[in-house]
């Protein structure tokens, strides 16, 4: 737990073990690239649940960890040590100067999943980072949000739009159904692309069907329905407005289902 918010699931004899049904969907997107080892950046690292969960599925994979938490990782560390002769670097940053330090081309897949009391913080969403994202993501890169939103799902839909602004306007998103069709606030997962040809969505489907929650993929039209009146969130407003331009405040635990 982090400020009151459920954090990270670590099982050490298998780290393939993914208790969060949004881990759940970060995997089935990973899971649906071509074999082999992976460039991954990672914006936030909490316990490192996923970045585990690549080198185990994906050994060698070189991967950075942008968590700012110095003295959370170095618990992490010590209480739930990595494996050996991994490739996780965790560098003791924020995301935003995280990403804006790395090389242009360097990552196969940027995820981010950075929250700051319950709620992903401003300069995470905007079109300016997500434009720092692309120039950091290989021509055939992926960007993965781990977005919480409520059922109006007007904060995915900014962040998709500014994904869109950015040159990633290929996307996809995923959530349990009663995510998808606002039953209840909860997480998604949007995954952006710079082309179609970088996001394989039938592979996606069909790793979305074999997912242990009951999961649903939106794409194409009906995700650009869904999304076509949202405003994309830019540096200016969340300078003038955190507020605005971060998720919405969760729910106390315990009263997640709205209808």
């Amino acid at each position: 737990m982090r400020d009151g918010h459920p954090q990270s699931f670590v099982d050490l004899d298998d780290p393939t073990v993914l208790a969060f049904e949004y881990v759940q969907h970060l995997a089935c997107v990973l899971d649906s690239l071509p074999p082999g080892p992976l460039g991954v950046t990672h914006v936030g690292g909490a316990g490192l649940s996923l970045a585990r969960y690549v080198e185990a599925t994906r050994p060698g994979s070189p991967q950075i960890v942008l968590e700012p938490d110095a003295e959370l990782t170095e618990v992490v560390r010590r209480e739930l040590p990595l494996p050996r002769r991994h490739r996780i670097r965790v560098r003791p940053v924020d995301g935003r100067s995280g990403v804006a330090a790395l090389r242009d081309g360097s990552a196969d897949v940027v995820v981010v999943d950075a929250y700051d009391g319950g709620r992903v913080p401003p300069e995470l969403g905007t079109v300016e980072f997500l434009t720092d994202v692309r120039r950091v993501l290989r021509a055939d890169g992926l960007v993965l949000l781990n977005l919480a939103d409520e059922p109006s799902w007007r904060y995915v839909a900014a962040v998709a739009a500014g994904a869109g602004v950015a040159g990633l306007d290929h996307q996809a998103v995923l959530a349990t159904h009663d995510v998808l069709k606002g039953r209840r606030f909860g997480n998604s997962v949007l995954v952006a692309a710079g082309s179609t040809a970088d996001l394989d969505l039938v592979e996606l489907r069909r790793h979305v069907a074999r997912s242990p929650f009951p999961t649903g993929m939106w794409s194409g039209a009906e995700l650009a329905r869904r999304a076509r009146s949202a405003r994309a969130l830019t540096d200016a407003l969340a300078a003038a407005d955190p507020d605005a331009a971060s998720s919405p405040r969760p729910p106390d635990l315990g009263r997640w289902r709205l209808r």
